[in-house]
């Protein structure tokens, strides 16, 4: 889940979310194995979304079976109530960015590009994790954008190792969506993710000078999320305060994956095909 800094300056800061300035944290070993369980839960929520979702259904229907699960699984729904927000997906159709509502009043209709995104917070510890869906057939420049989104996801996950630099990603992010002919959406960033659902460091999906370009330890666990649109990178906000789409009204997408960071590597704990 990406989210607005100055929303965020507008909100009071839940209790869980007070330690969020610490710095980054490195998880120990009982931590790091709690963050497997958690992302498994969010894993396999979104795994059973992609099956069951069809036409006709709303975006509130996919949100009931999200929180149903994550409680069915001991976890509870790391975006309801956070900030305010009333769901515990963000849903988020065609041009809609990012952080849409789920409501009973949005129908999901063939040929819609679907973003859900989750979160379960179990034991003290958050995962995340966001797919893009083709809800049936979708025109081809829409099945080339999910394509690309994903695969820009893992272009910058294949750079995460103990050593290697966040702008390392960034840039093999930036890479791919660039010579894809999309842009990335510079507004939202990914972050990290463990007893806060948003934790230091934020994980740019571009080449940046904003942030320092931090070196990657093991025990780090980050959420990473490249936000792609088809024309423009340019979003607004809806009036509801959190729904963001393009400004060009043009497709998006996006990918998410909660990622440990290890000594030789990184291991995904929010992998679909796991569960």
């Amino acid at each position: 889940m990406n989210i607005l800094s100055n929303l965020l300056s507008q909100t009071t800061q839940p209790k869980t979310e007070k330690r969020q300035r610490r710095g980054i944290e490195i998880k120990s070993p009982r931590e790091i194995d709690i963050m497997r369980q958690s992302g498994k839960i969010v894993a396999t929520v979104l795994k059973e979304i992609s099956e069951l979702v069809k036409p006709g259904m709303t975006t509130a229907d996919l949100d009931a079976y999200a929180e149903k699960r994550i409680r069915e699984m001991d976890a509870t729904p790391s975006f309801k109530g956070y900030h305010g927000f009333t769901g515990s997906i963000c849903s988020s159709i065609n041009n809609e960015v990012v952080h849409g509502i789920p409501s009973p009043k949005k129908v999901i209709r063939a040929g819609d590009v679907l973003k859900v995104d989750t979160g379960a917070y179990y034991q003290g510890f958050h995962g995340d994790s966001c797919i893009t869906i083709a809800v049936g057939d979708v025109t081809p420049e829409a099945a080339k954008l999910i394509r690309v989104a994903e695969e820009a996801l893992y272009k910058g996950i294949e750079q995460v190792k103990a050593g290697a630099y966040l702008l390392d990603l960034a840039g093999a992010i930036e890479d791919h969506v660039k010579m894809n002919r999309f842009s990335v959406v510079e507004e939202f960033t990914g972050h990290g993710v463990g007893r806060n659902l948003h934790e230091e460091p934020s994980v740019f999906n571009y080449r940046t000078r904003e942030m320092p370009n931090v070196k990657l330890r093991a025990g780090m666990t980050l959420a990473i999320e490249p936000i792609l649109n088809a024309g423009s990178k340019h979003t607004r906000i809806l009036s509801d305060r959190w729904t963001a789409v393009t400004m060009d009204k043009a497709l998006s997408a996006q990918f998410e994956h909660t990622v440990l960071v290890t000594e030789t590597g990184y291991e995904i704990l929010t992998d679909r095909t796991q569960v």
